[in-house]
């Protein structure tokens, strides 16, 4: 027998996730130790380690399901990796439960159920485990609405653009050309506004400064 207090502990010690502390105090009888043992023999208290690790690789991959689009965002520390299938389908899998849940935050995210009951914390843990590498998500957007995404340099960039207009424009061949080339047009030269008038006075002051810095640097007048 052991106690919620056994299980917090376990995950203490050794940083993995709750299910699978419950499951090897489960096998081990209520016997830390023998817990310890099991989770070091599944990798998971390596992976638990691993999670130190900067994860300053990975992908962008966009998913869209009716009116609802989501854009994430999950690292890892190679490229190697970050091209892997397994990681990929992981990374959809994540695109899809963001889709469904609607989580507030990645915190939310990691308690929310993934495949086969376990958590979208304890997947995570688990491909640690088996691929080797850290991994984290590290952000992601959810919209509703009309939405169009496009991912850029096999996930090196990713956009999705929510448009303002009627589900009858949104069937029309013509919109479905605007909304990519908009897109693509975001990742190509990634604006910070949609239109002059949203753009803060003081950036504009800010960027007059630059900008006659730069004509006083190559020789230029100055106004």
């Amino acid at each position: 027998m052991f106690t919620a207090t056994d299980v917090k502990n376990l995950r203490e010690k050794t940083g993995c996730g709750m299910m699978d502390c419950k499951k090897a105090l489960t096998e081990a009888d209520g016997d830390m130790e023998k817990a310890l043992e099991f989770l070091r023999e599944k990798g998971l208290a390596t992976a638990a380690k691993k999670s130190g690790r900067i994860a300053a690789e990975g992908i962008v991959d966009a998913y869209v399901d009716g009116n609802v689009g989501v854009l994430v965002e999950v690292n890892a520390e190679t490229d190697f990796v970050a091209k892997n299938d397994e990681f990929r389908t992981f990374v959809t899998g994540v695109a899809k439960e963001i889709a469904n849940s609607n989580p507030a935050n990645v915190e939310e995210l990691l308690d929310k159920p993934f495949e086969g009951g376990q958590s979208v914390r304890d997947a995570l843990t688990e491909k640690i485990a088996k691929i080797g590498e850290n991994m984290n998500i590290r952000r992601f957007e959810r919209y509703e609405g009309i939405v169009e995404t496009y991912i850029h340099g096999g996930g090196r960039i990713g956009v999705m653009v929510k448009f303002d207009t009627t589900p009858e424009a949104a069937a029309t061949e013509d919109f479905k050309t605007l909304a990519k080339d908009v897109a693509m047009q975001i990742a190509a030269i990634f604006p910070q506004y949609i239109a002059p008038e949203d753009v803060p006075a003081e950036v504009v002051e800010k960027e007059k400064e630059i900008l006659t810095a730069q004509a006083i640097n190559e020789g230029k007048p100055a106004n």
